[in-house]
C-alpha cells in the first residue's frame, strides 16, 4: 500500500489530495469538500469542515475509518474522495 500511495502522490503532484490517498494515521487538514450541496452538508453534519484536522485510522470492508473532531467516523471511499486534505 504505502509504494502505491507513493506513486499516486507523485501523480497527484505532491500537493493537495483526496483523502483517500492519505496514509494511515496521518493527521491532515481539510482543504476543501468536493460535491453538490447536500454532499457538502452531509459531510459537514458529520464534522467534516474545512481547515478541520482529520486521521485515517484504518481501512476496513472497502470503507476509511476517519477521526474527525474526536469521533470514528467509517465513510466509503466515493465519500471520502471528496475531501480534499
Amino acid at each position: 500500500m504505502n509504494f502505491i500511495f507513493k506513486i499516486l502522490l507523485n501523480l497527484w503532484g505532491g500537493k493537495d489530495m483526496p483523502l483517500i490517498l492519505a496514509n494511515l494515521g496521518s493527521q491532515m487538514n481539510i482543504k476543501k469538500i468536493k460535491g453538490n450541496d447536500e454532499t457538502r452538508r452531509f459531510l459537514s453534519s458529520l464534522g467534516f469542515i474545512t481547515g478541520e484536522v482529520v486521521t485515517v485510522i484504518s481501512e476496513f470492508g472497502g470503507n476509511l475509518i476517519i477521526n474527525v473532531k474526536d469521533t470514528r467516523v467509517a465513510l466509503d471511499k466515493g465519500m471520502a474522495s471528496r475531501i480534499i486534505v
